[in-house]
């Protein structure tokens, strides 16, 4: 009698004799012995044991070990009982040089050879379908009876010896209200690979086609449905093959060795963190993950430049999460742009005012550490200045090493196009993330106005353009960063200026921003921005995400991040280096320590101390 379906039921024993007397007619173990840890098998020669396990210790998302065995032993006690890895895969593959040269439904003609090889079992994503299915995700490969679809990515894990590939992601089309369920679900499940290591578009993991699979089915999603990634033990066959061993062998993708071990009973993420996710671009579709107490003290964060000391109505403006969509894009970001500057001192020579340098450099300076490519962009009459103030910066340890200094005029009809892209092209942006930080924003009737209704234009380059080309090119986020309206990317809350902001109806800011961060003063959502990239980054849940869960958390580089937070003595000693240099207060225009009319001591410090009282 040969079985073609009905196995979930069946105990992982019975599975495996059926396997051992090829009484199976199907081809793969996806709900097979439901509820039952399933492990992706690796033999190797016993001289490369001991690299492979460091390779699996240093990408322990795709390659959770659960057992190394001795050489030539066919059993692994710890996972099941009356085992025999020579016999109980559903197929093998068999690697040559790193080329695999046939599948195999048993590996005893090679009884010599195994003698004195490893087999390494690794953990499995189809051991979680289960406890996915139990809070209620629709699983689209269970459904349409079919494997899961698997893709090679182009994120290289983390290199031992001769073991090098780039990570494999299995692929479930989730909906898009089921997001944070199936996150909860599998992440404490950290020997079934954990939570997803990406959500949304497959591009940006190098992936062109998910129709296309490199291994398993194509799954067909429903309306509504995200593509949600998990990190795959299949990236162990692929380290077996870039290897090039005399001989290996593997299991087939979805062949899997079905254990006796209950997932319930399988070790679980000791943390008691819960993981929050949150949409940070529609185009391409991305979403972030990071802890509940993360994401809550970034809310404080929020809440605490939402103040307005100076009554101005700021905070009919704010709106939520603006800060922490901002930060997680910034997190995944690669290169950023901050742009500041507000002549609004006509007057006077420099015409800026000392809010929004301190806060673009307090942002600078904690995206250099966090190994970020960081550009100031500014108006052209005001590139010596800059060039002083970050000079000053550097040699007071405000910043770490010089920020670049560009300028934009918009000489032509596609100069925002060739500023932002390389030759112009869409597909190849320089930077992923713009961040205006009070600078000046062009106005419905095309002008630029102070809060006083002073259209101070002529002092004004248009990088507006840059905000508005951004909007059509894919993987660009912006953000705005403000406290009257009247800044570049307000737009996104011009309605509430104009109701609530004195002269709104004629100052308010007319280019919209993706994210728009309101606060008292607006070098304080600098402040909080370099804050909540550092309560990100040392999120475990939130490192591991962004580094896909391949080699090791990145922690022991927080003394570097926590250096580059800002203090009040260092913001104290910007605060006197502007005002050396002219750069004055900007509703009093006074040279005094004072920021918008507030003094610095007793008002900004107090600001400062409470925004680091939040730091983990």
């Amino acid at each position: 009698m040969v079985f073609t379906g009905g196995l979930r039921s069946v105990l992982p024993l019975a599975v495996r004799s059926l396997i051992w007397f090829k009484k199976l007619n199907i081809s793969n173990t996806s709900g097979m012995a439901e509820g039952y840890k399933q492990a992706n098998v690796v033999i190797l020669h016993k001289s490369l044991a001991d690299d492979f396990e460091k390779f699996c210790r240093a990408n322990d998302g795709p390659l959770p070990l659960l057992y190394r065995s001795k050489p030539g032993e066919w059993k692994c006690p710890s996972l099941s009982s009356n085992s025999d890895i020579k016999t109980d895969c559903l197929q093998y593959r068999i690697y040559e040089y790193g080329a695999c040269t046939g599948t195999l439904t048993s590996l005893k003609d090679y009884f010599d050879q195994l003698k004195d090889m490893v087999t390494f079992y690794l953990g499995c994503s189809i051991s979680f379908e289960n406890g996915a299915h139990k809070v209620g995700v629709p699983l689209r490969n269970v459904e349409q009876k079919c494997n899961v679809s698997m893709y090679k990515t182009d994120m290289p894990c983390c290199r031992v010896a001769s073991f090098c590939c780039n990570l494999v992601v299995t692929m479930r089309p989730i909906p898009e209200d089921k997001l944070e369920a199936v996150v909860e679900a599998t992440y404490r499940l950290k020997d079934s690979h954990g939570a997803p290591v990406h959500i949304g578009n497959p591009g940006l993991l190098g992936i062109q086609n998910l129709s296309s699979p490199d291994y398993g089915d194509p799954v067909q999603p429903h309306p509504q449905d995200v593509p949600v990634f998990w990190a795959c033990g299949v990236t162990g066959v692929e380290a077996v093959s870039n290897c090039k061993s005399p001989l290996a062998f593997t299991h087939s993708p979805e062949c899997m060795f079905i254990t006796d071990l209950k997932n319930e009973d399988a070790p679980v993420h000791n943390s008691k963190e819960i993981p929050k996710v949150h949409c940070i671009s529609q185009n391409p579709l991305h979403y972030s993950i990071a802890s509940e107490t993360a994401v809550q003290k970034i809310r404080e964060l929020e809440s605490l430049i939402g103040v307005d000391p100076g009554d101005r109505g700021v905070k009919h403006l704010c709106c939520q999460d603006e800060l922490l969509k901002t930060c997680l894009s910034l997190s995944h970001a690669r290169s950023v742009l901050i742009t500041t500057g507000f002549p609004t001192h006509f007057n006077h020579e420099p015409p800026e005012e000392n809010d929004g340098p301190p806060g673009a450099i307090a942002m600078a300076a904690m995206l250099q550490s966090l190994e970020k490519d960081v550009v100031i962009v500014t108006d052209q009459r005001a590139m010596g200045l800059n060039k002083k103030i970050i000079e000053d910066a550097v040699q007071q340890g405000v910043l770490k090493t010089p920020v670049p200094l560009l300028s934009y005029q918009g000489d032509a009809a596609e100069s925002a196009l060739m500023f932002l892209c390389e030759n112009g092209n869409l597909e190849r942006p320089r930077f992923d993330h713009l961040i205006a930080i009070e600078r000046a924003g062009m106005a419905a009737d095309g002008n630029y106005y102070n809060a006083r209704k002073v259209n101070i234009k002529h002092l004004v380059d248009p990088i507006d353009e840059l905000f508005l080309a951004a909007h059509n090119i894919p993987g660009v986020t912006t953000t705005g960063i403000g406290d009257g309206g009247n800044e570049l990317g307000m737009g996104k809350v011009k309605e509430a200026v104009r109701k609530h902001i004195k002269n709104g109806d004629v100052i308010a800011c007319d280019v919209e921003a993706d994210f728009a961060i309101v606060a008292g003063v607006s070098n304080w959502g600098g402040y909080a921005v370099a804050c909540a990239l550092y309560i990100l980054n040392t999120c475990e849940i939130h490192d591991r995400y962004l580094r896909k869960a391949i080699g090791f958390p990145r922690l022991s580089k927080k003394a570097n991040w926590a250096s580059a937070l800002p203090s009040i003595t260092k913001e104290e000693k910007l605060l006197k280096t502007l005002i050396q240099h002219g750069v004055r207060s900007g509703i009093t225009a006074s040279l005094e320590m004072e920021v918008d009319g507030l003094p610095f001591y007793n008002i900004h410090s107090v600001m400062i101390e409470k925004l680091l009282e939040q730091i983990p």
